[in-house]
């Protein structure tokens, strides 16, 4: 079902208000590609059914990441390319979090903050890795966002329950199916990691780091995976995930807009909150990343550099063991070709809806769609 509100009909609202919140140029950037997508500002075509005639008007799409509706066909070829990269070994998930206190840092220096975060978790990993006498693998995926939209940046990691050692031999690290590393050593490796890092980027004064220290800071291990196709599922529903989804937007009514979210100091309980648009649309861009920052990352044998080569040779290795996919997925992906009518792939465009302005249908065309449908 297709959600009655979205984040383009709250920018639309919006209108010349969202002037005022605040946003630097790139913000106001990637939220006009947002408000504008799938809207005859962008164009598109029209496509007609050759079995049944039904015809279809679709506008195009802003293509930009941080889009809730432009998601599905990227994540499902990045979801096929690493489904052929699965190897026959457990599956961890691990997730670093960094505390609140850095997030005026976060606000102001984003790319910095966030780049550290990659490197800081990488190492930290390696650094166990090593004590076991293995090189790691890790696929990681940045979040920035809370259930209701503050600022909370954390890294989702899959890492493979093993490594390679130095004569390119694979050896499991857990075999009693327990978690990757104690989650409490992680986290002090980690805190050290990071602030020798943040002090290098001199970015944060003296000020902003010594409370790093008073605190604990959170790393989250989950048991493995039960099997590898699970990976798959997993990344299907987080790498390419925005700060909200369509789907959980109630209502925008009278510039107030509400919002499901999950209660998770109170074992996550369904609730609902509301705010004003302008403060949703402010806390929708503080999730918008930097330009060209990447939020997904490889490390290790997986990273593009080494997979093309360590990947064929850990499954050498298992010559016994084939990965059998299992997809989970409750739909399909969408397939323009696919009439919604009668379900045949028989879908064909007819006329290009030029940006800015409805189908101009000129004689020739209402003719050629005529000859499509008889024949």
């Amino acid at each position: 079902m297709r959600p009655q509100t979205e984040v383009g009909c709250i920018l639309r609202g919006l209108g010349e208000r969202i002037e005022s919140i605040g946003l630097n140029t790139f913000q106001l950037r990637t939220l006009s590609a947002l408000r504008r997508c799938r809207t005859a500002e962008l164009g598109g075509h029209v496509d007609a059914c050759t079995e049944c005639g039904v015809v279809r008007i679709s506008y195009n799409s802003c293509r930009n990441r941080h889009c809730p509706k432009c998601q599905g066909n990227k994540r499902e070829k990045w979801i096929q390319a690493r489904n052929a990269e699965l190897l026959p070994v457990p599956y961890f998930h691990v997730v670093f979090t960094l505390p609140e206190e850095l997030n005026i840092c976060a606000l102001h220096h984003p790319k910095e903050v966030y780049g550290i975060l990659f490197k800081s978790a990488w190492e930290t990993l390696c650094r166990f890795g090593k004590n076991k006498g293995v090189t790691l693998g890790m696929i990681s995926v940045l979040h920035t966002w809370g259930q209701t939209l503050g600022l909370h940046p954390h890294l989702h990691c899959i890492v493979p329950g093993g490594g390679m050692d130095k004569n390119g031999k694979w050896r499991n690290i857990r075999v009693d199916g327990k978690f990757l590393f104690p989650v409490k050593a992680l986290g002090k490796v980690f805190r050290a990691k990071y602030v020798s890092l943040l002090r290098e980027a001199e970015i944060a004064s003296q000020d902003e780091i010594a409370p790093l220290f008073s605190k604990r800071w959170v790393v989250y291990a989950k048991r493995p995976f039960a099997h590898p196709s699970h990976v798959v599922e997993y990344l299907g529903r987080y790498t390419h995930k925005v700060a909200i989804s369509n789907h959980r937007l109630i209502s925008c009514q009278n510039n107030r807009v509400s919002f499901s979210y999950k209660d998770y100091r109170h074992g996550g309980v369904k609730k609902v909150m509301e705010l004003d648009d302008t403060e949703f649309i402010r806390r929708f861009a503080l999730h918008i990343l930097p330009a060209g920052f990447v939020r997904i990352r490889h490390f290790g044998f997986l990273s593009s550099t080494s997979k093309k080569v360590t990947i064929p040779s850990i499954r050498e290795q298992f010559p016994s063991i084939e990965i059998c996919f299992i997809d989970m997925r409750k739909t399909k992906p969408f397939d323009p070709k696919i009439c919604p009518c009668c379900g045949t792939p028989t879908m064909i465009t007819i006329e290009t809806i030029p940006a800015r302005g409805p189908p101009q249908l000129t004689n020739d065309k209402k003719l050629d769609m005529q000859q499509c449908f008889i024949a």
